[in-house]
């Protein structure tokens, strides 16, 4: 990759418990270049999660500010809470020449296709809604009533991933990471990104 040449934007969403944060921060260790969006969100941080880390945790107050003040790529409301990717960190970091991945849900992801903007989107999706539901009770001290409400929003989204270019089932954390890597390598590879390092190398040849 030319040390010059604008980063790439990757969007990967999914149904809540299908494991797309856990699967893009493996995804980031492994892959050079490759930088993962960090949320805002309005709510409260969960037990292990750091400010600045997992999210940078605001005020809903500050969240709004930050709304009216146009600061957000895209934000959504989500089971009661803001969430949102930030517009300037996302520009600074593709300006630098880092690919980015925004993990956001199906809302967002939209938001940001109708802005236009150029991104490769990746849906991953759960192996059935049996998995997906054990999943989130075995992460989660949800109360049974906000679990339903999660399995209920799932069945809405998934039918979303005619929406995406790529769809990744997280069957196994090892393939599926691999499966996302060969994306972010295989989109590196298409010609547009990589014309002006293929025209150097033809002129070498005289």
């Amino acid at each position: 990759m030319s040390s010059k040449s604008r980063g790439l934007l990757f969007i990967v969403s999914a149904p809540s418990g299908a494991g797309k944060t856990t699967l893009v921060e493996r995804l980031v260790e492994h892959t050079p270049h490759l930088k993962m969006s960090r949320s805002y969100t309005s709510r409260r941080a969960r037990a292990g999660e750091i400010d600045g880390v997992d999210y940078n945790f605001v005020s809903r107050e500050r969240f709004e500010a930050m709304i009216a003040a146009g600061e957000f790529l895209e934000w959504a409301e989500v089971f009661g809470n803001l969430y949102g990717t930030s517009a300037a960190d996302t520009e600074r970091m593709l300006a630098e020449g880092n690919d980015v991945v925004l993990v956001i849900d199906v809302q967002g992801a939209r938001k940001v296709r109708s802005r236009g903007i150029e991104t490769t989107a990746i849906f991953v999706m759960p192996p059935s809604m049996h998995v997906l539901e054990q999943r989130l009770r075995g992460r989660s001290k949800d109360s049974e009533e906000a679990i339903q409400r999660r399995l209920q929003v799932a069945r809405e989204e998934v039918a979303a991933f005619v929406d995406y270019e790529f769809v990744v089932v997280n069957d196994e954390l090892t393939a599926a990471v691999d499966r996302l890597r060969s994306i972010v390598i295989a989109q590196r590879s298409r010609l547009r990104r990589m014309r002006a390092d293929a025209e150097g190398i033809v002129k070498t040849f005289g």
